[in-house]
């Protein structure tokens, strides 16, 4: 039996490129109103695994991850008979993710978010409308709400924050948003 020592390593695992599995799984993914973030091939773990990093528009509930990993394993498994095995996770981008593309404002629209702008100020408010090159932020100065607009280009980083309360109704309402879920309101 080999071991995994300095004098005998063992053979990296076969596992399928980012690329392949972005390729293999994009379309049905896309079919079921989803977009793949990222994929991560973490060879080197035992087992070892294979990570994709999904979204939507009304985020990526348990339901939907379920029915995508299951998607994600039947083509998976039967792309190349020699992979060796490994763990497959379908996975959210998880909140402290930056929001770096026209889709993550738009699916952050109603959540609130730290944001830094280039001359190097930074806002909190809460997202609203985004046309892909600007966006509104529902700011909030000693109880009194107003609506600035950015331009996207003018963000160095932006990250939604997580509110452990109910966000301020009329807050919502200048964001462009009637309610927010308990879910959204949890993450």
């Amino acid at each position: 039996m080999a071991r995994d020592t300095p004098e005998h390593p063992l053979p990296p695992a076969r596992l399928p490129t980012q690329a392949q599995v972005r390729e293999l799984l994009s379309g049905p993914f896309a079919e079921s109103g989803y977009d793949i973030e990222d994929v991560r091939i973490q060879a080197g773990l035992k087992p070892p695994r294979i990570v994709v990093v999904a979204d939507g528009d009304d985020g990526l509930g348990l339901d939907a991850v379920a029915a995508l990993s299951r998607t994600a394993s039947e083509l998976l498994d039967g792309y190349d008979p020699d992979t060796d095995p490994y763990v497959l996770e379908v996975t959210s981008p998880g909140i402290d993710r930056p929001l770096t593309t026209a889709a993550h404002y738009r699916r952050a629209r109603g959540r609130k978010v730290d944001v830094r702008l280039t001359d190097g100020s930074s806002l909190q408010g809460r997202l609203g409308q985004s046309d892909g090159a600007q966006l509104d932020l529902v700011l909030a100065d000693r109880g009194k709400l107003s609506v600035r607009r950015v331009a996207i280009a003018d963000i160095t980083k932006a990250v939604v924050q997580v509110e452990f309360s109910p966000p301020n109704q009329r807050e919502l309402e200048l964001a462009g948003v009637s309610r927010v879920s308990e879910k959204e309101v949890d993450e």
